[in-house]
């Protein structure tokens, strides 16, 4: 249901999410009060921006009051759906929308989605560089940024969209042409009470997608498999360990896109990323690109350009024969295995940082496998300890620096050393980046 032109809207959270959907309801002629649970100038300085001078600012939460004299709701994907007065919003009727939500509706474009645990910022980047190269006027965005609001209104063909479950829960008429789902394994238990209700957000996906559409699906991923009956749309999906009648995988040193009659071949050799979850990203974004009707040759062009992105499997340095990598963005257990997978060199984990109550347990028979040592710091540490114990010699270090050190002195030559935490990093860090600018930092000190 689309609220009256020209009513009030309540936006839920002042980052830059809600920011962009209060000034996109600002140009429509609305009447936009920003809340949030933090004071003005601390969200402005996490902003590095003032609020929108036409929005007005409460501190808090909606209230009854608000919620019943609301046209509009837009909640910010970081605040669940339990801070609202859902009873009184139901009793009103008010439309409660997510800023993804909000921005489709005023969209004129075509959209592919992007989702899963691991490897989604990746597939979203590469897809939109292919896409730019086929269409003239292309949004890439989202969850990874910039808002997708900001391409509402404009004259754009394609978004390409990073959509997070935060961002999916909160969805109603959103339906994009293309939708990819790279996996699912266990995240954020400090929001969902279990895996079943966080993979029932990223499902949402395909929610109102219908037989023109496309879904692009890891074929070697059960918790993805076992949740695609009823969705109508086609499916086009990807293997790295077997080869597939229709969809994309494998083939020697060859990526493979079958749709038959037709095949197509894309070299791997052209790729400049590490790993095989790299392979994996490539092959999703082939079989996506190849629905958006995106040519070959501009699929081969931005395969071939594409660097990878900043603190995802990142070389960052080689000293006496040891390979130092930064893959501080692996927040979750999934995207450390991916990452140990994809060396065949021994490795020496340096993980651990905020404790989400996570299960660690999965990384044991990888660790022991793959692993020299892990160098274990930050809050999760003791749990960590506990639940590797055995499967690989651990060290503590108080910090990351000191964790760097400690790498270095166990690892040898052919060693590859590998900050990938399987935390997130708000004991210690700001931020994934920041985390993964100290580890560079302190690798650049280690000397020769």
């Amino acid at each position: 249901m689309e609220p009256r032109k020209g009513g009030e809207a309540f936006v839920i959270g002042a980052g830059t999410s809600g920011v962009a959907a209060s000034e996109l309801l600002l140009r429509e002629g609305r009447r936009v009060t920003l809340l949030d649970e933090r004071p003005q100038a601390e969200v402005e300085r996490s902003l590095k921006r003032p609020l929108p001078p036409k929005a007005a600012f409460a501190r808090g939460r909606l209230s009854e009051e608000q919620a019943a004299r609301a046209d509009l709701v837009v909640l910010s994907p970081g605040v669940p759906r339990e801070k609202l007065p859902l009873a009184a919003l139901a009793r009103a009727g008010t439309p409660v929308w997510g800023e993804l939500e909000l921005a489709f509706r005023r969209f004129s474009g075509k959209v592919a989605a992007v989702t899963g645990t691991n490897g989604k910022s990746t597939v979203t980047t590469l897809l939109g560089a292919m896409a730019r190269r086929a269409f003239p006027r292309v949004f890439v965005g989202g969850n990874l940024g910039p808002p997708f609001a900001g391409a509402a209104g404009e004259p754009y063909d394609w978004a390409v969209i990073e959509a997070s479950s935060f961002q999916l829960e909160a969805v109603d008429a959103f339906r994009p042409s293309v939708a990819v789902l790279l996996n699912i394994t266990e995240d954020h238990r400090d929001r969902y009470r279990d895996l079943k209700a966080y993979a029932e957000a990223k499902m949402e996906i395909f929610r109102n997608q219908g037989p023109d559409d496309s879904a692009v699906v890891n074929a070697d991923d059960p918790q993805v498999m076992g949740r695609l009956e009823g969705i109508p749309s086609a499916r086009v999906p990807f293997s790295l360990s077997r080869v597939l009648p229709r969809g994309v995988f494998r083939d020697g040193e060859d990526l493979v896109y079958r749709d038959e009659p037709a095949e197509e071949r894309y070299p791997s050799s052209l790729l400049r990323t590490p790993g095989l979850q790299n392979v994996e990203n490539a092959m999703a974004a082939i079989g996506a690109a190849r629905r958006m009707g995106i040519p070959p040759e501009s699929v081969r062009e931005a395969m071939g350009q594409f660097l990878g992105l900043p603190h995802r499997v990142e070389f960052v340095r080689r000293v006496r024969g040891v390979s130092y990598i930064d893959d501080s963005k692996a927040t979750n257990v999934g995207a450390v295995l991916k990452c140990l997978e994809g060396f065949a060199e021994p490795v020496v984990l340096i993980a651990g940082g905020k404790d989400k109550g996570l299960d660690f347990r999965p990384l044991r028979d990888a660790l022991a496998r793959k692993a020299r040592a892990a160098i274990l710091l930050g809050e999760a540490r003791g749990r960590m300890e506990r639940d590797l114990a055995g499967a690989v010699p651990l060290r503590a270090a108080g910090t990351l620096a000191e964790a760097v050190r400690e790498a270095a002195a166990v690892a040898r030559d052919g060693d590859v050393v590998v900050l990938s935490p399987a935390c997130s990093s708000f004991d210690m860090f700001r931020s994934f980046e920041e985390r993964g600018d100290a580890f560079q930092d302190a690798v650049k000190e280690l000397p020769e």
